[in-house]
């Protein structure tokens, strides 16, 4: 064979390796702990929260009382928020999750109190019939190939004119539940530690929210939620069965939404059919989307939506402590939800 050229031979001696271009700006790293880290935005938020409240507002708004009763406030609400962000995990949304709550709270209270069924049985009766709902939003979704959208706003309708029908919107009194299912009230039970006031119904939130965080994150079930929400397509040509997975979040949202009725009656006491009309579904949505749960699916963390609502209930508790108009709280809370999507989008550059 000939020699080698002379352009060969330089050629030889020329460099191989591949140039690579690495943005390394602090900028750029904030960007890739945050896309890491999602839970880190609404902590940080948090804590600012408290520190220019309790500056503002001074050592009363640092007691401990003050803290645990926002804690107290926003159990019910986180509880529905966690079972939003699962929904929401998958790239679906639930807007029937409030009088899911609300129906279950109501046939709860009528087994136990109209019907003479056991306290302890009415309430697994409550929890079936969210599940039911949640069951039939997954049919719908995942069967039916449905928008989750317009299948829960149907269902919303759908849920609260058979509340209302059931009900007859017949509150159940107070102290007719109290005298009656004693039960039905037990997460209102309270203890102390120290100076702070701790009701069953927030220990059960942070059990519920940990317990939560912990299969998100360990279990193959978790691990198959996020594939889902992230790209259903690729994770149904990996194995993942993506029907199952949507109709098995959507029935747990049903339950969990269940079992915030329970916490609920604990914290009001009394059952109501007409708290199907409040802004439950809205205030879940908006625990998840100011905790970091992307509402494009497979990005968050379940932690951020324990501490979106805790921003939310500070950010309530600090304006009415500085004796503010309450609708300063409906417009900071316009402005938490635009400021949570608009960093939602430049993280997900890094991913991009």
């Amino acid at each position: 064979m000939a020699g080698a050229q002379e352009f060969e031979k330089v050629l030889t001696q020329s460099e191989t390796s591949v140039a690579t271009f690495e943005d390394r700006s602090t900028l750029r790293k904030i960007q890739h702990f945050l896309h890491s880290t999602p839970a880190a935005v609404p902590l940080i938020v948090l804590v600012m929260s408290i520190i220019i409240f309790g500056l503002t507002i001074g050592g009363k708004f640092f007691s401990s009382y003050t803290l645990t009763l926002i804690l107290q406030q926003i159990a019910v609400v986180g509880i529905l928020g966690a079972a939003q962000t699962l929904v929401i995990l998958t790239a679906g949304i639930d807007l029937s999750i409030g009088v899911v709550m609300v129906i279950s709270a109501v046939v709860m209270g009528n087994c136990a109190i109209h019907y003479g069924i056991p306290s302890g049985i009415s309430v697994i009766i409550g929890l079936v019939v969210g599940g039911l709902c949640g069951l039939l939003n997954g049919v719908l979704v995942a069967k039916v190939k449905l928008p989750p959208f317009i299948v829960t706003l149907g269902t919303w309708y759908i849920v609260m004119a058979t509340n209302f029908i059931y009900s007859a919107n017949e509150t159940l009194r107070d102290a007719d539940v109290e005298a009656i299912a004693p039960f039905l009230q037990v997460f209102g039970e309270s203890f102390k530690v120290g100076k702070a006031v701790f009701t069953l119904g927030v220990v059960f939130m942070l059990v519920l929210v940990f317990g939560l965080w912990y299969a998100l994150n360990h279990t193959a079930w978790g691990r198959h939620l996020y594939a889902v929400g992230d790209d259903p397509e690729a994770a149904q040509l990996a194995g993942i069965r993506t029907d199952r997975v949507l109709l098995g979040t959507y029935t747990l949202a049903g339950v969990i939404a269940g079992l915030a009725a329970w916490v609920s009656i604990g914290r009001n006491g009394s059952i109501s059919p007409s708290a199907a009309v409040t802004d439950y579904n809205l205030q879940a949505i908006t625990a998840a989307v100011v905790g970091g749960i992307s509402l494009f699916g497979g990005r968050g963390s379940i932690l951020g939506t324990l501490f979106g609502a805790l921003i939310v209930g500070v950010v309530s508790m600090g304006l009415n402590m500085l004796g503010a108009d309450p609708q300063w709280k409906v417009l900071l809370t316009g402005v938490l939800i635009i400021a949570a999507v608009a960093i939602d989008q430049w993280i997900r550059k890094v991913a991009g």
